[in-house]
């Protein structure tokens, strides 16, 4: 009983953490356990837990005696989650590029990755791009052999998309970006866990450039419950 409660709660997480990235549930907007149950098809015990673990993980905000609420992200937040993403994904990449089948895994996995991200600018002016691009920095993440470092920016990747904080959607930042992912590959199948780590850094931080260059004066604040 407690595996199958176990596995409820995981699903519970995974389905709202989606419904979160994919911008189902508005910000400022309060989460309503009864509706998740009904909408999931799970009863509440797991919705709950679910909901304590979003919150932990930065992807909702718990108001006391109120509940759960879905939180607007600043643009402080974002430059904080960029920063973070830069220094760790220099360590994936450092780590990835140490590996013993690192060329391998560039020819088998990056390679295909960046091709469909290619196709999509394209033939389709980069659309579905973002989908493509998160695959292929998870890749990397979990090329790196540290699961801990993964699991941590896949959450930090999480909230960018749930931010809306995702670079790719600033002109012209695509084909740079294809650019920079050229650059980390060649580093990866080499071995040069330096220049893979530096390039890396480089593509996270000028990322953050892109986003912040759109940025404008109106932009979100975190939530705080009126009263």
């Amino acid at each position: 009983m407690a595996i199958e409660r176990q596995t409820y709660k995981g699903q519970a997480y995974r389905e709202i953490r989606q419904m979160l990235v994919e911008g189902e549930l508005a910000p400022g907007a309060k989460v309503v356990v009864r509706l998740l149950s009904e909408r999931l098809a799970l009863s509440p015990t797991p919705i709950k837990s679910a909901l304590a673990g979003l919150e932990r993980d930065g992807f909702l905000v718990a108001v006391p005696h109120r509940g759960y609420f879905v939180p607007e992200v600043a643009v402080e937040d974002m430059r904080e989650i960029y920063e973070l993403r830069e220094a760790l994904d220099g360590i994936a990449a450092r780590n990835a590029a140490g590996a013993k089948d690192a060329e391998e895994f560039v020819r088998r996995t990056l390679r295909p990755l960046y091709e469909e991200q290619r196709r999509l600018l394209d033939e389709h002016g980069g659309e579905g791009y973002s989908a493509v691009d998160v695959a292929f920095h998870r890749a990397i993440w979990h090329a790196s052999g540290n699961a801990r470092l993964a699991g941590i920016l896949d959450n930090l990747g999480g909230q960018l998309r749930f931010a809306s904080g995702s670079s790719s959607r600033v002109p012209g930042r695509v084909p740079e970006a294809l650019q920079e992912h050229e650059a980390i590959m060649a580093a990866l199948a080499a071995g040069d866990s330096a220049l893979a780590e530096r390039l890396s850094r480089e593509h996270v931080r000028r990322a953050a450039e892109a986003f912040g260059g759109v940025v404008t004066p109106g932009s979100p604040t975190p939530y705080r419950p009126a009263g």
